[in-house]
């Protein structure tokens, strides 16, 4: 079924609100937080409509604005431990939004997220001056450190994880209408080729009908012209007969004359 315009509309801003997530922003930026408060007003206009998409995108849909309102709270966090916490409960798209994207764009903003979160924590980890009163603070620091990168392997495992199984996915699905098309132009050279030696028998029919029929008139036209000539041969005899009638009736009469003297 065709994308709706509402739809459209929202695919190309959900796409915007990527792009600006994975840009570095000023605490002052607004965009964004706005975007987002649209794209739930969008959604949720969408799911009221009567040719509503299919269930599973409207579930992909919501899971997008939902990584982007739970990053925006994230960010609002005061501490970089809190925002890596944060993060690592939130959960992105599975499928890219444009055709465009080859991975989805905000696994790709979740990653760079944890990984500014994570650069953030190593400085903050590296800058803290070591005391005695904030030796449990750094131990803290640290614990959580070590838990967020053991999280962030894992999360970049299952993500490659689930990039190959896409792309399997995909490349399966290519084999296989590269198999129909295959078995396609199969079917379509069979019929090609059959309908060629129909075409060729049908052309040889027409041949053989149009010998017989110049052989039929070239006989027709000799049986015309032995019969015009016939005609003629019988209409020459029969005016020699009546020509002979002829002057033999008159010799008859001549001699009648002759022999019966008229009455006197």
């Amino acid at each position: 079924m065709a994308a709706t315009r509402l739809e459209l509309n929202l695919m190309r801003l959900l796409s915007r609100c990527e792009a600006l997530a994975a840009e570095r922003r000023d605490p002052e930026e607004w965009r964004l937080e706005k975007y987002v408060a649209a794209l739930e007003d969008m959604l949720r206009e969408l799911k009221l409509q009567s040719c509503k998409p299919a269930p599973e995108l409207l579930n992909e849909y919501s899971r997008k604005v939902d990584f982007l309102k739970g990053l925006l709270e994230a960010e609002k966090l005061p501490s970089s431990t809190e925002k890596a916490l944060a993060n690592q409960f939130l959960a992105p798209g599975r499928t890219p939004t444009t055709t465009k994207e080859r991975t989805p764009a905000t696994k790709t903003v979740h990653l760079q997220t944890k990984a500014r979160c994570t650069g953030k924590m190593r400085s903050e980890l590296l800058g803290t001056v070591r005391s005695a009163a904030d030796e449990s603070l750094l131990l803290v620091y640290r614990w959580t450190f070590v838990a967020f990168s053991c999280r962030l392997t894992a999360d970049e495992k299952q993500s490659a994880v689930e990039l190959d199984a896409v792309l399997q996915h995909h490349q399966d699905v290519q084999e296989k209408l590269a198999e129909e098309m295959l078995s396609l132009a199969r079917s379509l050279k069979n019929n090609t080729l059959a309908a060629q030696n129909v075409i060729k028998q049908d052309n040889q029919t027409l041949s053989h009908s149009l010998r017989m029929a110049d052989q039929n008139f070239e006989k027709l036209k000799d049986e015309s012209d032995r019969l015009e000539q016939h005609a003629k041969k019988s209409v020459n005899w029969l005016l020699w007969i009546m020509l002979i009638v002829v002057c033999f009736i008159f010799i008859s009469m001549i001699l009648f004359i002759r022999i019966f003297p008229k009455l006197k």
